[in-house]
């Protein structure tokens, strides 16, 4: 089935020539979005998405109406081979029902796959220099070194007077869980940081 989507733009606030055009291509519905390409929250994209099969075929006017960037171009792209949905672009000439633009589809994917990988690698990068500075990443700890020895020395109170030491009442002098408490005081961290 052929679905259309047309989204009108900051230069043209009627979505006229877009629908006459899918109307022409043979759309059976006509998904649609009044807000700017920068609006991430497109209740038209989104009910599109959600209204497509395996088999369908997405048809807009251009590709700058279903996306808003390269990226997003090529996110929705790897989206639509993943589920079989095919795209045709009317003004770019782009038919992924074709040979050639099943290419399309296979450069986009490649270069979402090139994307991410260098996301990772400069996650890894960006870490590893950050340590090398002495940086670690993850949450503040809870207990820094003043709140450790403040907990240490409630905890060697209560047992030299023989007591069970209250943990939830240390964990509210301090501010930290109850739980946190705990794993102190069994030494889970011997002597690290607690987080939480």
């Amino acid at each position: 089935m052929k679905i259309g989507y047309a989204r009108v733009s900051t230069q043209d606030q009627n979505l006229r020539l877009q629908t006459d055009a899918l109307n022409a291509a043979g759309v059976k519905r006509i998904f649609t979005d009044t807000a700017t390409g920068s609006n991430i929250a497109r209740s038209g994209l989104r009910d599109l998405l959600d209204h497509t099969r395996e088999g369908d075929c997405v048809v807009v006017w251009r590709l700058d109406r279903i996306a808003r960037s390269l990226k997003d171009l090529i996110e929705l792209s790897a989206e639509f081979e993943s589920r079989g949905v095919q795209l045709i672009s009317l003004h770019e000439n782009i038919d992924t029902t074709s040979t050639t633009g099943k290419l399309f589809f296979h450069i986009f994917g490649a270069l979402a796959e090139f994307e991410r990988n260098l996301i990772v690698e400069r996650t890894h990068a960006g870490l590893a220099a950050a340590r090398a500075r002495g940086r670690l990443g993850g949450r503040k700890p809870v207990l820094d070194a003043d709140k450790q020895a403040a907990v240490a020395k409630m905890l060697t109170e209560a047992r030299e007077k023989k007591q069970d030491p209250n943990y939830r009442q240390i964990g509210r002098i301090v501010g930290a869980s109850e739980r946190t408490i705990r794993r102190f005081a069994n030494q889970e961290y011997k002597g690290q940081a607690v987080k939480a």
